[in-house]
């Protein structure tokens, strides 16, 4: 511990019994005595910080490849429940739960379809039959050159004022509730850039199995 001279605040030296800076006595207890500052402890580092930055990155990382990996598993679960035979104008899809039928060739009747088919409407390709256990839905699409808003008028007396109608510029969707286990939908479009020029009608029939 350094001493110092109380009358100049000169530094004493431990040997000298006077200060050397103004002749004063360095008597006992007169000197007044500094310890030396204790030294502070280091400020933290930045690599710290890096580290907790660098663990919640692994974090986030990590949850996403499980995740990609969960979704993969469960596309090949599906997948390896789905049988696909045919080709692409005739094809049965096997589900664990039912069955779709598409084939270009097949035929609707108005039976099938829950109302009538457009007069002189050409079939096209994009019907299908799907069975599943809980509904039944078959789809018919059909071409007419009759224009877009003929064919809007005709569905519009065949599906009554109980139909709900939805009149776009180039599509309108009318659908018919039969009950709570029977449904119509009607899909009108006419594009000039599509289907020819002529006026496609998809008519999709849902009914839904009565619980037993």
């Amino acid at each position: 511990m350094a001493s110092f001279c109380t009358k100049c605040g000169a530094a004493l030296s431990p040997d000298k019994q006077i200060c050397t800076a103004c002749g004063a006595p360095a008597a006992a207890g007169s000197a007044v005595g500094v310890s030396a500052q204790p030294a502070l402890p280091p400020a933290p580092s930045g690599s710290s910080a890096v580290k907790i930055i660098v663990i919640v990155i692994a974090v986030f990382v990590g949850i996403g490849i499980l995740g990609a990996g969960a979704f993969g598993f469960m596309v090949w679960r599906i997948a390896r429940t789905v049988h696909v035979s045919g080709n692409g104008d005739q094809m049965t899809m096997s589900l664990p739960n039912g069955t779709v039928d598409v084939n270009a060739a097949d035929t609707f009747s108005a039976s099938d379809l829950g109302t009538d088919i457009y007069p002189g409407a050409q079939s096209a390709k994009g019907g299908m039959r799907m069975k599943m256990p809980t509904e039944s839905v078959v789809a018919g699409v059909f071409l007419t050159s009759d224009p877009k808003e003929q064919v809007v008028d005709f569905y519009k007396n065949k599906l009554g004022d109980t139909a709900s109608v939805m009149d776009f510029k180039d599509t309108a969707i009318l659908k018919l509730d039969m009950g709570d286990h029977e449904s119509v939908m009607v899909t009108i479009s006419s594009k000039a850039s599509q289907y020819e020029g002529k006026t496609r009608i998809s008519i999709t029939h849902t009914t839904k199995n009565k619980p037993s």
